[in-house]
């Protein structure tokens, strides 16, 4: 199965640098819709046979123009959601963001039962982006794309792919509507083809814009 693996479009919290996992969290900035409607072009060449989406509205509304293109019904997954920040909800600062991304990416080397401040800890994390993944190769569809989030797509390539580990997830950026393509399947392993760190559509001329979770740490 080919997998697309697509970071939803700017929002007003990635703006403001915060740490912001709660649903149902914000919409997208003027910006993050424009990148939403440049997805249709940019994934062109791609047969998509099958479309997720997060319980998270900004997953909702990047994905829409695409799901318009290809004459698609989203399929919303809780299981997709980003890593849920748990005590670090809202704050913006250097430190908490280091927490949560360190965290995150600790999971994806095989630390998984360390626990986000006052969250989820990997196993939870893992197993629950593991049974949507799971789900849609069952499918039998050749390609799927699912519409997710940054700090949760880095960790799961960087566990789940045998050519990605922790330290390039740590040191590649995933700006909104970024990508990740992979290929392989739940049973044989999956191997990342693709890791486009800047917006498939405009992207923001200030740095920092696009949150912590698309940042390097």
């Amino acid at each position: 199965m080919r997998l697309l693996l697509i970071r939803h479009g700017q929002t007003p919290s990635n703006v403001k640098h915060l740490l912001d996992t709660a649903e149902p969290g914000p919409g997208l900035t003027p910006l993050g819709q424009e990148q939403a409607a440049a997805l249709p072009e940019a994934l062109a060449d791609e047969k998509i046979d099958a479309l997720y989406v997060s319980t998270l509205v900004r997953t909702h509304l990047t994905a829409a123009p695409l799901a318009a293109a290809k004459q698609l019904e989203p399929r919303v997954r809780d299981g997709i959601r980003e890593v849920s920040a748990g005590d670090l909800e809202m704050r913006g600062d250097d430190e908490a963001a280091h927490t949560y991304m360190a965290t995150a990416l600790a999971w994806s080397a095989g630390n998984t039962e360390l626990r986000m401040p006052g969250g989820e800890n990997g196993v939870e994390a893992l197993a629950r982006y593991d049974a949507v993944v799971e789900e849609a190769a069952a499918t039998g569809a050749e390609t799927v794309a699912m519409v997710s989030h940054g700090a949760v797509i880095r960790m799961w390539v960087a566990a789940r792919a045998r050519n990605v580990g922790m330290d390039y997830a740590a040191t590649h950026e995933l700006r909104n509507t970024g990508i990740v393509v992979l290929e392989g399947s739940p049973d044989q392993g999956w191997r990342a083809l693709l890791w486009e760190g800047k917006p498939l559509g405009p992207e923001d001329v200030v740095a920092g814009t696009s949150g912590p979770a698309g940042e390097t740490v």
